[in-house]
Parts: C-alpha cells; sequence; structure tokens
C-alpha cells in the first residue's frame, strides 16, 4: 500500500483532500486556518490504488517552542515516513514565500512529490497553477479537492510515483506495459456490451434488449495484437430526469468515474439515432474531462443507403461537436462480426495524439506564421501580442500562451489558436487546453530544437 503524506501550508484545502480520498469525513474541515494540529492516518483509495494517507498540519516557519513549532515537527516526521508527498498550494492565492520555502523542504527530502494546485475550479486560478510551474517540482496537477475535479491526473501522477519507486527497489527499470484503459460508453441498450463481448469472443457480460441490463462498471483486461488493453463496460447513461431509482443513480455515478480515469472513450451509438441531444451531451462531457474520444456507431447493418448516412453523420459530428471535430466514426455490425479491429486501430490513434508533445520552437513557428495570417485583435484601441507559446503537458495537449493584456485576449481568438494547432500538428479528435498568461521575458527565446 502507497503511503502518502499530504502536506502544505494552513487552509490549502489538506483535509478537504483527505476526506475525499479516505471517503468518509475524517478530518475536521473549516475556513480558519489550524484547524489540523496533529497528524492523522486514515486509509484511502483512488481507482484501483490502495492508499495509507497521512494528513498533516499546516507547515509554517517557525522552530521554537511554541505549538506551531511542534506541529511544524510533525509535518517533517510525516513527510520523512512517506512514500509519496502531495504538496498543496492554494491556485487561487498563487505561490506564497511560505510555499518557496517548503518546496525547497521537499526537493532536499529526496522524496517524490506530486504538485496539487487546488481551488483550481475557476479561471481566477490560472495564474497560480502556472505560477506553481516555478516551485521546481515538476508539472503541477490542477485540482479541486471541494469538487473533485482533477483526480485522474492525482492518479496518474501518484501511479507514476509508484511504478518509479518499485523500479529503484529493485535496481531496474519498470517493465510494466502500460494498458489502453478504454471505457465503453453511451445511452441504455446502444449496444455496449454486446460490442464488449465481440471484441473478447465470448459472453463475458450479460445483453439483451431490456434496457439498464449493465449496473455496474465492469472492468476488463484484455490483449489485442499483443497490447493490453483495460476495458471497462458501462451502465447506461440516461437524462437527470430520468434517473430516479437510487441503484441508477448509483450506477450513473460509476459510469461518469469510469470517464474520468479512461484515456480513450468509446461513445456506442444507435446508428439509426446516433447523436441525439444525450449522446452530445455524453461526447461533451468527455470533452471538459479531457479524455480522446472515439464515435462507435452500432447495428449499421441495419442501414439503408449507408454511404449516404454514413456521411450524414460525419457532417452532423462535426457541426454538432466541434470541440471533438475530426474524431473517428467508426462503422460496427456485432452480428456479423465487422468493424472491431478498425475500433481498436482508431484508439490507438487518438491515444496517440492524446500524448502528443509538440516542440515549442515548432509552435513559435507555426504561432508567427498564424498572427500574419490573422492578427490579434484590437480592443479598447490597443492590440494584444501575443509572445510565444510552450506546451506545458499532454493527455490532454495543454498549452500556454504569454501575451500583453492577456485578460483582454477574446475566447473566439483562443478558439482560432487551438483549431490552428489542431490542423497544423495533426491533432484533431482530442480535447485541447489553452492557458493566456501576462509576462513581458521570453524564457524560450535561446531555446534550440
Amino acid at each position: 500500500m502507497l503511503k502518502v503524506a499530504i502536506v502544505g501550508r494552513p487552509n490549502v484545502g489538506k483535509s478537504s483532500l483527505f476526506n475525499r480520498l479516505a471517503g468518509k469525513r475524517l478530518a475536521l474541515v473549516d475556513d480558519r486556518p489550524g484547524v489540523t494540529r496533529d497528524r492523522r492516518e486514515g486509509q484511502g483509495r483512488i481507482a484501483d490504488m490502495d492508499l495509507a494517507l497521512i494528513d498533516t498540519a499546516g507547515f509554517e516557519d517557525i522552530r521554537d517552542e511554541s505549538l506551531e513549532s511542534r506541529m511544524r515537527a510533525q509535518t517533517e516526521r510525516a513527510v520523512s515516513d512517506a512514500d509519496v508527498i502531495l504538496f498543496m498550494i492554494d491556485a487561487r492565492q498563487g505561490v506564497t514565500g511560505l510555499d518557496e520555502e517548503f518546496a525547497a523542504l521537499l526537493r532536499r527530502a529526496d522524496k517524490p512529490v506530486v504538485l496539487l494546485a487546488n481551488k483550481a475550479e475557476s479561471k481566477a486560478s490560472e495564474a497560480g497553477v502556472m505560477e506553481a510551474y516555478g516551485l521546481g517540482l515538476g508539472q503541477p496537477v490542477p485540482f479541486s479537492a471541494e469538487h473533485g475535479e482533477g483526480m485522474s491526473d492525482l492518479y496518474e501522477a501518484l501511479r507514476e510515483a509508484h511504478l518509479r519507486l518499485k523500479a529503484e527497489e529493485t535496481g531496474e527499470e519498470s517493465d510494466i506495459k502500460d494498458s489502453l484503459k478504454l471505457s465503453i460508453i453511451g445511452r441504455p441498450n446502444a449496444g455496449k456490451s454486446t460490442l464488449i463481448n465481440a471484441m473478447l469472443g465470448e459472453e463475458r457480460v450479460i445483453t439483451g434488449p431490456e434496457a439498464g441490463i449493465t449496473r455496474d462498471s465492469i472492468a476488463i483486461d484484455w490483449s489485442w495484437r499483443d497490447k493490453p488493453v483495460r476495458l471497462t463496460d458501462t451502465a447506461g447513461m440516461r437524462r437527470k430526469a430520468r434517473v430516479e431509482e437510487k441503484l441508477e443513480k448509483l450506477s450513473v455515478a460509476e459510469t461518469l468515474r469510469a470517464i474520468q480515469f479512461a484515456e480513450v472513450c468509446v461513445l456506442v451509438m444507435d446508428a439509426r439515432e446516433a447523436f441525439e441531444k444525450q449522446d452530445l451531451q455524453i461526447a461533451d462531457l468527455v470533452a471538459r474531462e479531457g479524455r480522446a474520444i472515439v464515435y462507435a456507431l452500432a447495428k449499421w447493418d441495419l442501414i439503408e443507403e449507408p454511404q449516404k448516412r454514413f456521411e450524414e453523420l460525419k457532417d452532423k459530428a462535426n457541426r454538432l461537436l466541434p470541440q471533438t471535430r475530426g474524431a473517428p466514426l467508426v462503422r460496427l455490425s456485432a452480428l456479423a462480426g465487422r468493424g472491431h479491429d478498425q475500433l481498436m486501430e482508431a484508439a490507438f490513434g487518438v491515444y496517440e495524439d492524446w500524448n502528443t508533445r509538440v516542440k515549442t520552437g515548432e509552435l513559435n513557428r507555426w504561432l508567427r506564421e498564424a498572427m500574419e495570417r490573422n492578427p490579434p485583435p484590437v480592443v479598447d484601441g490597443k492590440r494584444v501580442k501575443p509572445r510565444y507559446i510552450t506546451q506545458v503537458k499532454a493527455r490532454p495537449p495543454t498549452f500556454v500562451l504569454v501575451c500583453s493584456r492577456a485578460a483582454k485576449l477574446p475566447e473566439t481568438y483562443q478558439r482560432f489558436l487551438l483549431n490552428g494547432i489542431r490542423e497544423a500538428f495533426g491533432l484533431p479528435a482530442v480535447p485541447m487546453r489553452i492557458y493566456v498568461r501576462q509576462n513581458s521575458k521570453n524564457p524560450f527565446a535561446d531555446e534550440k530544437d
């Protein structure tokens, strides 16, 4: 079991995270700093990973005989005992001097550190997330302990730290092959379980004409062309107004969790009624969660004039779901056994795009050309001037654009830039993020490719 210490200065949300991972209210939470004084330990879980959790008092720069000094000593002991450190900052307040001092202490501790930029649920926190890069602890994870946003990114960061620790213990490079985490999602009775059985070549999950047969999210380890895959079959997602029974509410919650912890989602739709309102809402949810998506058109053998219908659906997808424009559409026939290899080829293709990193030099050459074709707008009589752009993370691809008058850059121009990146670097099917930041200095000016 991975031992994890949750640390940071007072009132950044440590106890809220402890309670969320523990699945119950074990630690007191209040807006006043200093509510937690002793170390508190408990067991928690995130996805398939069991955790031994240590909640700590807020870190303060005091070394005397006071209560605060003794609380600091308890925090330092927790850091020493833990396998991995979760270091939290308040993204809304930005990086403080105390954060910087604590970061220096953690760098000396020589332990894996996951940097959590908490309270990152609003645009006001974006600057704080970007500031966190300056702490020298790697890529910050935007997070909201209160709302549960960013749990999948936290899971990935903890999982990577765990694998590194295991490799260090054995003295060998980790030879664990990552499984593609593939969630099969959609409305009730769209053909999800039938698709799973056809892919596996056996009656692994129950199917039938009745909607709602699948209640739990069922994870299955599988291999496709010697590539490991973790398939997750999920319950059908109805509109909120139709989700009435308590059991069905739990099933939908499990499906939402399967989306959060997926890498690629396959949205299965009956080809005769694809891209209805509920399909669009599910696809939008996948995009907002930052997962890659493939559209699976089930029961294709029942379609008359298949070529005409395919062109109609392709146009509908691009028009109604611009946030996933270019996502692959795969035609499936479970009865005829067609389309399953094409589906997996598409899934691995968008997974590769989802992991893409673009060199800073190439991005900035593209940015100069894009600005020549379509200059940034004039706002309040002055032109916004982008200075440089860089990719700060993959999974999904996320970029930071540094410019003058950053707060004035319209969202329409930000969308223009993202669409241009999609086209220029061949990333049509994955969600992307762009953050705009104010800065006058270009740290990449002397960077060579």
